[in-house]
């Protein structure tokens, strides 16, 4: 007669999986965000569909960036051929979403964030706040053609991969340093 003997570990590993079966077996359920044929595109690592520049832009300039609110996924592309892609937060909802062609206008180490006039109206108490670890812009940022709309860094890494922001595009604040070292004023930006 051979006698089971249940370990701690073995307990814990086996309470924690049952726990999270319940959450699995419901993400299998979920219906895919977006379809994508595999033999057409290809994938990186972590499951964002690459992009190719020449299907959104005419010229490639000194460099370009797509924002995918979908995939939420940002693509940097410069006229050296690099190509970098970044995860990101994207706007709540898509009235909050401007989609179409800008440039960046305006670069900022350190910036200070000033609620918008809709957000006054939301939240009357906000106001605002200057560079440092409270700042929602967190630690650089390039403004857009468009009033109001950023491509910034944020201290809650929390909100990267979700529907969070206001309009903004935010990445967590070492890629968003990355991305301002490499894209020049003038860098051409498409949202979708």
């Amino acid at each position: 007669m051979t006698r089971s003997r249940t370990t701690r570990r073995g307990f814990i590993y086996g309470t924690g999986a049952g726990l999270f079966l319940p959450a699995i077996l419901r993400a299998q359920d979920q219906p895919p965000e977006i379809e994508v044929s595999p033999e057409v595109t290809r994938r990186n690592t972590s499951s964002f569909t690459a992009q190719d520049w020449r299907d959104h832009f005419d010229t490639i300039g000194e460099a370009a960036i797509l924002c995918d609110t979908v995939s939420r996924a940002l693509h940097y592309w410069s006229k050296d051929g690099d190509y970098r892609l970044y995860p990101t937060s994207v706007p709540r909802t898509d009235e909050l979403t401007k989609r179409g062609y800008t440039e960046i206008v305006r670069k900022k180490v350190g910036p200070s964030w000033t609620p918008t006039a809709s957000q006054k109206e939301r939240f009357p108490d906000w106001e605002p706040i200057g560079p440092g670890p409270d700042n929602p812009l967190g630690t650089h940022a390039m403004y857009l053609g468009w009033p109001a709309y950023i491509i910034h860094g944020t201290h809650d890494t929390r909100k990267i991969g979700r529907k969070s922001s206001d309009g903004c595009i935010g990445l967590y604040n070492e890629k968003i340093e990355e991305l301002f070292a490499i894209s020049p004023i003038g860098t051409q930006v498409r949202i979708i």
